[in-house]
């Protein structure tokens, strides 16, 4: 599984809001969606990477994700965790503490979760 572009991200982020659908349906689910034919260039790279697998209905094709959010989540925050914590993942939330993007009861939710996965 090899990592997506920004661009790629945002259009499979839609994908996985929308589940199977066609290019016009995806654009709905963008924030800020590229104009229809670069969509539908993004659209067709991910089905060439494995991301996406389609049929045809009618003249349209439909596609749906051939990869769930959760093993793509899985696979690239690993990385990222190894690359730029050290493999730490206390590191990791360390990181968002300094940088004041977690706060105390964030942490608190966070130790009950683990606590209560024991």
């Amino acid at each position: 599984m090899e990592k997506l572009t920004h661009t790629e991200e945002e259009a499979m982020q839609a994908v996985w809001r929308t589940g199977e659908g066609n290019v016009k349906s995806f654009m709905e689910n963008m924030d800020e969606p590229a104009p229809y034919t670069t969509v539908a260039s993004v659209i067709k790279n991910l089905e060439k990477k494995g991301y996406l697998s389609s049929r045809l209905l009618g003249n349209a094709y439909l596609y749906k994700p051939a990869v769930s959010e959760e093993e793509y989540k899985k696979k690239f925050m690993g990385n990222v965790v190894k690359e730029y914590f050290d493999n730490s993942y206390k590191e990791l939330v360390n990181f968002f503490v300094e940088q004041k993007k977690l706060s105390a009861k964030e942490l608190k939710e966070i130790i009950s979760l683990i606590e209560g996965k024991k």
